[in-house]
């Protein structure tokens, strides 16, 4: 059986329920705006990504209860710690203090929406 190459993620979404809010606490978390794009069937808000990465965009819909969805991480520049910060200050949780792991260092996260994410650097 042949295999063809393929990325083990596309792209992801997160539903929100008030885009400008929603854009502002990531472009403020991440340090990078997110770009609104209107001409398909549903606005969302594009998250900068480089050459061959998989990215992703917010959207209007449903969050999943507080923390119980998927986990997307983002990646932000070091020290995480301040990023950690910029989601306190921008209406958004951390859950528990970041964890260090061979590939670098995480934190998990709450939106505003009760969207979990992570900040890995």
């Amino acid at each position: 059986m042949a295999f063809i190459s393929a990325k083990a993620s596309a792209w992801f979404e997160i539903p929100v329920t008030d885009m400008d809010r929603a854009r502002a606490f990531y472009a403020s978390v991440l340090q990078n705006e997110l770009v609104l794009e209107e001409s398909g069937p549903n606005p969302m808000a594009m998250f900068a990504a480089q050459d061959q990465m998989a990215s992703g965009h917010i959207y209007p819909g449903k969050p999943a209860a507080p923390g119980t969805g998927p986990t997307i991480h983002l990646s932000v520049a070091a020290p995480i710690e301040d990023a950690m910060e910029r989601v306190r200050q921008n209406g958004g949780q951390v859950v528990p203090p970041a964890i260090s792991i061979p590939a670098g260092k995480f934190a998990y996260c709450l939106d505003p929406d009760g969207n979990s994410f992570g900040l890995f650097v």
